[in-house]
């Protein structure tokens, strides 16, 4: 027998623990912000400064903080299991936590793209100010996925889920779409674990009867599955 398979599909609450802020626990506000007017491609339109000075705000705050006890027990599962995690999240903490195989649904903070271009990525460390161009000559803007706009790697990560033997969901109220569904490609025989202090019980995990509820924290919830799979 091979390996088994796990997908961790991770979203804010896995980071929540590390200091980063949640947008959806305060009303779509995201650090102060409305989301719309720093996470929308009208938003960007309207005010590249804002959008660009918040940005640079998270990718110093991100700095600041370090990978917690449940990026570390994600990237640990690697030692007996074949791991891919899918993250909604943009911070960079399942990387620098040891995880090997990382698929951002909704892009990186360390990492920039041109306006004209989406495959035109680079590694950004500080600053991104307008006048930074691409090679293309065009503006940068963040690697981020806006709201309205496309998940380029949603069908990877669906595919990814269709051949899990496990599927941990950790600190996603499975509530944002189309990342909520990916669970629904996971096949009947695997094993569902899904770690959350307030689980939202979606309608594809409705249907899950391999399905258990761990009602903890990220870290702790971590610590609490690494003893079931061991």
């Amino acid at each position: 027998m091979g390996r088994k398979k796990i997908c961790i599909l991770t979203g804010a609450g896995i980071s929540q623990e590390s200091g980063i802020k949640t947008f959806r626990d305060a009303d779509g506000l995201w650090e102060g912000h409305d989301v719309q007017a720093v996470a929308s491609p009208e938003g960007w339109q309207r005010d590249q400064e804002l959008v660009l000075n918040f940005y640079n705000e998270r990718r110093k705050q991100l700095k600041k903080v370090k990978p917690n006890g449940a990026h570390l027990l994600v990237a640990q599962l690697e030692q007996n299991f074949d791991v891919v995690v899918i993250t909604q999240n943009v911070d960079d903490l399942h990387e620098r936590g040891g995880s090997s195989n990382i698929i951002h649904l909704h892009g990186e903070l360390t990492k920039v793209r041109s306006v004209a271009n989406e495959h035109l990525v680079q590694t950004w460390d500080g600053d991104l100010v307008t006048g930074d161009n691409a090679e293309d000559g065009h503006q940068l803007r963040p690697h981020i996925v806006w709201f309205g706009e496309q998940v380029p790697l949603l069908e990877k990560a669906a595919m990814e889920v269709s051949t899990a033997d496990i599927v941990i969901i950790i600190g996603t109220s499975m509530q944002v779409y189309p990342a909520a569904g990916l669970v629904s490609y996971a096949p009947p025989s695997a094993s569902i674990y899904y770690i959350d202090p307030k689980p939202h019980i979606s309608y594809e995990l409705k249907q899950m009867t391999n399905l258990t509820i761990i009602e903890k924290k990220a870290v702790a919830g971590m610590e609490e599955l690494i003893g079931l799979l061991s």
